[in-house]
């Protein structure tokens, strides 16, 4: 079955009200439905993981041309919004399931309990990846549409 994830970054959704200027219960049910929601993929066996990353604040890029060549920085790193936040990976039997899935993570909750609609990225997992130049060329051309 193909796999996809699901990656969720700090775009607002419906409410652009920070998280820092939610109440303490509108917090707890966001992340209690994230909770649920997972328990439940979980049990139906169509989550494979999940995780919450660390800020860009700890983040760190590196770049290397080779051994003794290499550097590490702290960014440059993209806007708030574009922080990835986190993802779950999920192994369904069809994109349409994948994309249910991803519905119920754009709709976790916010201020008032108020589904969010955050946007989430759907991506396929690729199982195989491209082995040599002209797969890459190939993937390229899927890619970026062309």
């Amino acid at each position: 079955m193909p796999r996809y994830l699901l990656a969720v970054d700090f775009q607002p959704g419906a409410d652009p009200t920070p998280m820092d200027r939610w109440t303490p219960a509108e917090v707890d049910a966001h992340l209690a439905y994230y909770g649920r929601l997972n328990d439940e993929l979980a049990a139906r066996g169509e989550l494979v993981g999940g995780e919450v990353l660390a800020g860009p604040d700890v983040a760190r890029v590196v770049r290397s041309q080779g051994p003794g060549a290499t550097t590490v920085t702290e960014g440059p790193f993209a806007e708030y919004s574009e922080w990835l936040a986190g993802f779950q990976v999920v192994e369904v039997a069809s994109l349409e399931r994948a994309l249910e899935i991803a519905a119920l993570v754009s709709a976790v909750p916010g201020r008032g309990g108020v589904p969010l609609g955050q946007p989430i990225q759907v991506r396929e997992i690729v199982t195989v990846g491209p082995a040599d130049a002209e797969q890459m060329r190939e993937w390229l051309r899927d890619a970026d549409g062309t």
